[in-house]
C-alpha cells in the first residue's frame, strides 16, 4: 500500500491535495490545504473534487488557498536549526567541586544518593 494519501471519493484514485472538514455550528464547508495527518472527520480529496464540491443547502463553502511559500522550509526555520545545532556544541561550563566536609565526630560516607548521603560511625 501506499503511503501517499488518496482521494476520500468513491472510485477515485488520485492523490489527495486538499483536506475537507464541516464546522456544523457555523454550517460551513471549510477546504483547505492538505492536512499534515490524515484524521477521522476530516475528508482528503484530489484537485478534481476539492474545485468541484458543493455543500447542503444553506451552507457555506469556504476555500483557503495553499500558500506555496509554507510548502517548504522558511530561512527563520533553516536559522533556528542553526542555532540549535550551535548550542549543542558549545562545551558545558566547568562544574564546581562539591563541598567536602571534613569527618565529623570519627563518622565517614558509606554512600550517597542524590543530595543524601549515608553515614557510618568508626
Amino acid at each position: 500500500m501506499s503511503s501517499a494519501r488518496r482521494c476520500s471519493k468513491t472510485a477515485c484514485g488520485r492523490p489527495a491535495v486538499m483536506t475537507l472538514t464541516y464546522v456544523y455550528a457555523d454550517q460551513t464547508a471549510v477546504v483547505g490545504p492538505l492536512a499534515l495527518h490524515a484524521e477521522p472527520h476530516a475528508y482528503d480529496l484530489c484537485e478534481f473534487h476539492s474545485e468541484r464540491l458543493s455543500a447542503p443547502r444553506g451552507w457555506e463553502v469556504l476555500r483557503l488557498a495553499a500558500d506555496p511559500s509554507l510548502a517548504g522550509p522558511s530561512s527563520d526555520d533553516l536559522l533556528a536549526l542553526a542555532d540549535a545545532v550551535r548550542e549543542a556544541a558549545r562545551p558545558l561550563p566547568p562544574r564546581e567541586p562539591a563541598i567536602t566536609r571534613p569527618a565529623e565526630h570519627g563518622m565517614r560516607e558509606t554512600s550517597r544518593r542524590g543530595h543524601l548521603r549515608a553515614l557510618s560511625s568508626d
